[in-house]
Parts: C-alpha cells; sequence; structure tokens
C-alpha cells in the first residue's frame, strides 16, 4: 500500500511525469533524483525557449556517458543537433552501472558555450565528478561541429552537506540560463562565474529546495 501511494502520479509536466515519492524527496534532506532534475530542466526550457539553448535530460547525459559502441551513439546524439546549439547543459551522475535505475551518488553540471568554445565542469564537491564530466565531453565533442576545450571550474560554489548536489545543479543551471538570455558579455575569462559567485550560496540553494516544491504544487493545481 505504501509502495502504492509513493508511485502515484501527482504531476505530469512535458514528457515528465513527477509521482508522490518525489514530493517526498522535496520536502526533506534528501538526494534528488532523475526525475526532479529532468522535470527541472524541462521548466528552464519552458522559462527559455530558444533553439540555441538545450538542457539534457539526466537518462540521455547518462547514456552518453555509458554508450557501448560509436554507432549506437550517434544514432541516439545526432537527432539532438548538437552542432546548431550556443548553449548545452549537462548534469553529470557517478553511476557507471547501466543495469542500475537512478543509481549514483553525487550530481555536477556539464556546460558548453559556443562563443567562448568551452566545456566548463562545475561540481559542488571540488571536481570529484571530473572523471564522468570528461567521458561526456569526449563523447559529445565531435557533434558539437567545436574544438572546445574542457576546463574544470576551481571557483564552482560548494556543497556544506552530503545531498543537496542536485540542487546546486539546478541552482547553477537557471544562473547560466539566465546569463545566456540577458545576452552577458561573453568571453571564456567571464562567462556566468560572476553571477554563480553571487547568486549561488548554501542558503540559495537550500532555499531552491522549497521553491522547487511550491513549483510542483502550483502545478499540480492548474492541471
Amino acid at each position: 500500500m505504501a509502495k502504492a501511494k509513493a508511485d502515484e502520479k501527482i504531476l505530469s509536466y512535458n514528457d515528465v511525469v513527477l509521482r508522490r515519492s518525489d514530493i517526498d524527496i522535496l520536502s526533506g534532506p534528501y538526494f534528488l533524483n532523475d526525475r526532479i532534475i529532468e522535470f527541472y530542466f524541462s521548466y528552464l526550457t519552458s522559462c527559455y525557449p530558444s533553439e540555441d539553448i538545450l538542457l539534457i535530460p539526466p537518462s540521455i547525459a547518462f547514456w552518453i556517458k555509458e554508450c557501448p559502441d560509436i554507432s549506437s551513439l550517434k544514432d541516439f546524439v545526432e537527432p539532438l543537433h548538437l552542432q546548431r546549439r550556443k548553449l548545452i547543459i549537462f548534469p553529470i551522475n557517478d553511476n557507471a552501472d547501466v543495469s542500475m535505475a537512478e543509481g549514483g551518488s553525487h550530481w555536477s553540471l556539464l556546460a558548453f558555450e559556443r562563443n567562448a568554445n568551452v566545456f566548463v565542469h562545475h561540481d559542488s564537491s571540488g571536481g570529484i565528478n571530473n572523471a564522468h564530466a570528461k567521458r561526456v565531453y569526449r563523447a559529445v565533442i565531435s557533434y558539437t561541429a567545436s574544438d572546445a576545450k574542457y576546463v574544470e571550474c576551481s571557483s564552482s560554489p560548494r556543497q556544506d552537506n552530503g545531498y543537496d548536489c542536485g540542487l546546486y545543479v539546478t541552482a547553477i543551471a537557471r544562473v547560466i540560463c539566465e546569463w545566456y538570455q540577458n545576452d552577458r558579455p561573453r568571453g571564456t575569462d567571464d562567462l556566468w562565474f560572476a553571477a554563480i559567485k553571487e547568486q549561488i550560496t548554501p542558503s540559495h540553494v537550500s532555499k531552491m529546495r522549497n521553491d522547487i516544491l511550491e513549483l510542483v504544487r502550483s502545478l499540480m493545481s492548474k492541471q
């Protein structure tokens, strides 16, 4: 009975279905799952509707990272039209087991910015997902029609607990999209780094958990 209640569908938003258990995750200090991050990325896509911007769902980012052969990767990646995009954001998870749904214990974010010709990895735990982010970078670089370099951002904001990494991913993704939409100065040295330093603090990230929860509840009341 409890499992059936946890699996109850509470919201369909674009192509994402949230369940009662997702509300429970957002209500407490818990590690964000794939569905919540996918939901928020879908929401950001609705907020910043541009063919230039692509936010990759966690399941697709995971498959890109763990795809076993080049031909399968090509069939999977080409429909994303990465060569057309100016800003691409990937959620990176440290799960390496393709048989384990929603596995892993840490999230980080990899962002490609075409004008600066760079992939930037933001990790709230000091780069522990670096190897996983580099696997995604190596898998997609040829599909972006660029020779962009990979940069590990040493100034990324750090989490002060063991469960908010996914919230840092959503918060940083929002700041990057806002930075891009507002046409801020673009160059390898500045990018969105100042905006992240100014806006992403532990208190901001903690508040974001409630912001996402309230967003879900608001959308539930409208469906």
